[in-house]
C-alpha cells in the first residue's frame, strides 16, 4: 500500500490489521513497526482508536508468550523483537499457523534482512507493507540482496496509491514552501557538493559558513516558526511552532550545535531550546547514495569517542533545561529520545539538530520548518520534507522547508518519482510574488470597498467584510514567511489595526445576535480567529506608548488613540482593556511607569482573586496554590479534584445539580481571571 507520509497510513495499516483478526481462518496478525516509531504516544494513538486492541510487548519473552496465546490476536511488536524472536525460536509452532504479517514504514532496510527470516520460518502467511515512498528500482540502494532491494520485490504488487498530490488535493496534509539560501560563493552552474576549486565537504563545513548559516536561522527562527500567533494546545496558549535542523554529518551537527550556544550566549535574551540527537550509523562507501537518510537505531557504543562525549555533554544542557538525568548509555538513551519526541510535540522544545534521526517516522503536528544542511533525494528528500506538513490549525498552512544546499533539481526529481511530472505545481507552494499579487488586489478592494471611518451597514455587507478581511488574513499568514513581505506589505499596521478591531466587533455582534436567534443554526462566515492573533502586540508595546504618553507630560492624545487602537485589535488585550485605562487615568507627573505597573497589576491581581475566593466561599490555601500553578503551567488545569477539593459544601436542600453549576461557574471564573492576568 502507497500512501503518502501524513495521509493516516499507519492508522489505515491498523485498521487492516484489525480487519484481518476478524477474518475466519486467521490466527495471527503481527503489526510490525521500527522501534523508533513505537513510542508511547503511538500506542495511545492505537488505544484511542481501538480500546483494549493493542498487545504490545516490552521484550521478547512476552513477544513469545503472546504468540503462543490464542488470546492475543493483534500483536503490535517491533521489527527488532520480531527479529530477535525469530533467531532464538527457530521451531516454534506459531510458524504453522495463518499469519498476516502488516509492516508499517516498509521502505526501511531492515525489511528486506527482515523478509528473508519470515519467508524461512513462517509456512502459511501473508505479507502487506505500507510506506508513504516506495522503494522503487531508480532509488534503491545497491547493497543488500539484489532481489529484494524493491518495496515491489519484498511485497509484491502495489494495491493501493494515494500519492502526496492526492492528499494535498484532499486536504490531508499541507504543501511546502521551499526557499533557498545561497551559502557558498561559487561559479555560475557549479553546485554546492561540486565547489569549484576546493574540497566540497571541507567547504561545506568551514567554520565561517556554519556561522553564517547559525546566524540566519537565529535571525529568521521567530518569522519561519511564526512565533508571532498563538494558538491553544492541549488546554495551553503556546506561540508559533518548532522545528528540525539537519545535519549532514555527526560532525556538522556538532558544529552547529556548538555554534548556536556560542551565538545564542552572545545575543543574550531567552535563549531557543535546542537538543541534539544522533546515534550511529555505518556510512554507505557508494557516494552515489548520498542523499538516502540512513536507518539510525538507538546504539551509540559504535560512536567515536569525541562524538560521545560531545553528545553527553548536549544531553546534560537537555537535562538541566528540563530537569531530566539522561546520558547516552543505551537503556538512558532510548529514553532521551522518546523525551524528546514528546517535548518536541508538546511544543516544549523549539529545535532538535539531527543526522537522521526524526527524519523519518516521527510526526509532531508542531513541527511546521525543516532546515537543511544536508544532501537529500528521492524517498529520503520526501521523507525528511514530510515531518512539517501535518495539519494543526489555521495558523499552520504549510510546511516549511529552508535549504542551504542547492536542491532544486532533487527536490523535482523527488516529486516527478513520488507525485507525478506536474506534482510540483500542487506540492511546492507559487511563487512569492503570485501570493503578493492576490494579496495586493485584495487589499485592494477592501480599501475601496470598506474605507476606515465609514459604518458597514446591512448584513451582507458585514459578511462580504468579513469574508475579504478573513482572505486577507490567510494570504497574510502565507506571505509572512517570505523574508521580502515586511517591505512589501501595502497594508500600514495602523490600517490593519483598525481593520482588524473592526473585523472582531462585526464577529462578535453577528455572534451575540445569533445567540439570541435560536432560529440560526449555523453561519457561513468563518473567523479566522488564529490568525487574528498572528497580529498580536504584548503588553510591553502598549507600556512603551503609556511610557511615551507620559514623558510628553501626559498631554498627546494621539498616543492615547495608538493605545486604545492596539487594544482593540486584539482579542487578548480586549480582556484587560479597564486595566490598561485604570492604570493610565491614575498616572502623575513622577511616575515611574515600568516599576507602578507592575505594583498596580500585583494589587489588582490580589484584590480580584480574593474576589472570587470571598465570593464563591472557596478554600483560601488550596485555591491560591491552584492559581499559582495555572500560571506556572501556562492554562488552567480542571482535570482531577483540585477545583472539588477547594469547593464549599452545597446545602442538602439544594437542587441536585448545585455542585456541578457551581464548579462550572468557578472553572469560567479562573478561566477568565487566568487571560485577564496571563502575560502580565
Amino acid at each position: 500500500m502507497w500512501h503518502t507520509t501524513g495521509s493516516g497510513k499507519t492508522l489505515t495499516s491498523f485498521k487492516t490489521a484489525q480487519l484481518a483478526s476478524n477474518m475466519d481462518g486467521v490466527d495471527k496478525v503481527l503489526f510490525v513497526v521500527d522501534r523508533k516509531d513505537l513510542d508511547y504516544q503511538t500506542i495511545k494513538e492505537y488505544e484511542r482508536f481501538k480500546k483494549g486492541a493493542v498487545n504490545s510487548n516490552k521484550s521478547t519473552k512476552v513477544l513469545a508468550d503472546q504468540l503462543a496465546s490464542p488470546d492475543a490476536k493483534i500483536i503490535v511488536t517491533t521489527i527488532q523483537k520480531l527479529s530477535s524472536f525469530i533467531r532464538g525460536n527457530p521451531k516454534h509452532d506459531v510458524y504453522a499457523q495463518h499469519v498476516v504479517l502488516i509492516f508499517d514504514e516498509c521502505h526501511r532496510s531492515q525489511f528486506g534482512e527482515m523478509h528473508t527470516a519470515i519467508t524461512k520460518h513462517f509456512k502459511n502467511y501473508h505479507l502487506f507493507g505500507f510506506t508513504g515512498t516506495p522503494i522503487f528500482a531508480v532509488n534503491a540502494k545497491t547493497g543488500g540482496s539484489p532481489d529484494l532491494r524493491t518495496t515491489g520485490q519484498a511485497f509484491g504488487g502495489c494495491l493501493h496509491s494515494y500519492t502526496v498530490v492526492d492528499a494535498i488535493k484532499d486536504g490531508n496534509v499541507l504543501p511546502f514552501r521551499i526557499g533557498y539560501v545561497d551559502t557558498v560563493r561559487r561559479k555560475e552552474g557549479v553546485r554546492d557538493e561540486q565547489v569549484y576549486g576546493i574540497d566540497a565537504a571541507k567547504a561545506l563545513s568551514d567554520p565561517r559558513r556554519v556561522s553564517a548559516v547559525t546566524s540566519y536561522v537565529l535571525d529568521h527562527f521567530d518569522q519561519k516558526t511564526k512565533r508571532q500567533s498563538s494558538y491553544m494546545l492541549k488546554d495551553r496558549r503556546v506561540r508559533g511552532f518548532n522545528s528540525l535542523f539537519a545535519a549532514d554529518s555527526i560532525g556538522m551537527a556538532k558544529q552547529y550545535y556548538a555554534e548556536f550556544q556560542r551565538q545564542q550566549a552572545e545575543r543574550g535574551g531567552e535563549p531557543l531550546k535546542i537538543a541534539l540527537i544522533y546515534s550511529f550509523a555505518p556510512n554507505e562507501a557508494d557516494p552515489g547514495e548520498q542523499g538516502f537518510i540512513d536507518d539510525e537505531d538507538f546504539e551509540t557504543a559504535g560512536l567515536d569517542q569525541s562524538s560521545r562525549d560531545f553528545l553527553d555533554t548536549a544531553i546534560c544542557d537537555y537535562n538541566r533545561t528540563f530537569g531530566s538525568s539522561f546520558s547516552t548509555a543505551s537503556d538512558q538513551f532510548e529514553n532521551y529520545y522518546k523525551d524528546l519526541c514528546l517535548r518536541l510535540k508538546n511544543r516544549d522544545l523549539d529545535m532538535a539538530i539531527v543526522v537522521n534521526m526524526l527524519l523519518t517516522g516521527f510526526d509532531a503536528t508542531t513541527l511546521n520548518t525543516l532546515w537543511v544542511d544536508k544532501n537529500l533525494k528521492q524517498h529520503g528528500l520526501m521523507q525528511a520534507f514530510s515531518r512539517t506538513n501535518r495539519i494543526l490549525n489555521s495558523v499552520k498552512t504549510f510546511g516549511n522547508i529552508v535549504c542551504f544546499r542547492d536542491l532544486r533539481q532533487e527536490v523535482d526529481d523527488a516529486l516527478a518519482l513520488f507525485g507525478d511530472k506536474d506534482a510540483k505545481g500542487t506540492v511546492v507552494l507559487k511563487p512569492y510574488v503570485e501570493y503578493l499579487a492576490a494579496y495586493n488586489e485584495k487589499v485592494s478592494q477592501l480599501l475601496k470597498r470598506f474605507p476606515l471611518g465609514e459604518e458597514i451597514v446591512g448584513e451582507q455587507a458585514q459578511k462580504d467584510f468579513l469574508t475579504l478581511f478573513g482572505s486577507i488574513l490567510r494570504l497574510r499568514n502565507i506571505l509572512q514567511a517570505f523574508d521580502d513581505f515586511s517591505n512589501d506589505d501595502v497594508l500600514s499596521l495602523r490600517d490593519l489595526q483598525d481593520y482588524q478591531s473592526l473585523y472582531i466587533d462585526l464577529y462578535q455582534q453577528r455572534r451575540s445576535h445569533e445567540e439570541a436567534d435560536k432560529e440560526i443554526i449555523n453561519d457561513d462566515v468563518v473567523f479566522e480567529a488564529e490568525l487574528v492573533k498572528q497580529i498580536e502586540v504584548n503588553i510591553d508595546y502598549i507600556l512603551e506608548l503609556v511610557a511615551k504618553y507620559h514623558d510628553g507630560h501626559m498631554e498627546d492624545k494621539a498616543i492615547l488613540a495608538d493605545i486604545d487602537r492596539t487594544i482593540m485589535s486584539s482579542p487578548d488585550l480586549r480582556s484587560k482593556k479597564d486595566l490598561i485605562d485604570s492604570f493610565v487615568e491614575s498616572l502623575s507627573s513622577g511616575a515611574d511607569v515600568q516599576r507602578d505597573w507592575k505594583e498596580y497589576i500585583i494589587r489588582k491581581k490580589q484584590e480580584e482573586f480574593e474576589r472570587i475566593v470571598s465570593e464563591e466561599r472557596l478554600k483560601t490555601g488550596l485555591a491560591e496554590q491552584f492559581i499559582i500553578d495555572c500560571f506556572k503551567e501556562g492554562y488552567v488545569d480542571t482535570d482531577g479534584t483540585r477545583i472539588v477539593s477547594m469547593l464549599p459544601p452545597v446545602s442538602r436542600f439544594a437542587p441536585s445539580n448545585a455542585y456541578e453549576l457551581m464548579k462550572s461557574r468557578v472553572v469560567e471564573r479562573f478561566r477568565q481571571y487566568f487571560d485577564r492576568f496571563i502575560g502580565m
